[in-house]
């Protein structure tokens, strides 16, 4: 019985990090696209519909056009 106790606390304790970690990333995530958003539908609003992909080559694009946020948010995920 204790034994069993102990396994699901240690498995409890291990998914603790993994969901604060997939939290944290799903929050910078928003973070960048909520620095993005306003760029995105400025100079890229013909291509929002065409996937992430093409929206990200356009924001490289018109990157001198883009605010400061967004420059940071792309130059932070390499890019």
């Amino acid at each position: 019985m204790l034994c069993v106790k102990a396994t699901k606390m240690t498995r409890f304790l291990f998914v603790i990090p993994l969901v604060l970690m997939t939290s944290m990333a799903s929050a910078q995530q928003q973070q960048g696209h909520d620095a993005c958003a306003r760029d995105v539908s400025r100079f890229c609003r013909a291509q929002m519909n065409d996937g992430d992909m093409v929206v990200l080559a356009c924001l490289q694009q018109n990157r001198a056009r883009i605010s400061k946020g967004c420059q940071q948010t792309l130059a932070s995920h390499g890019r």
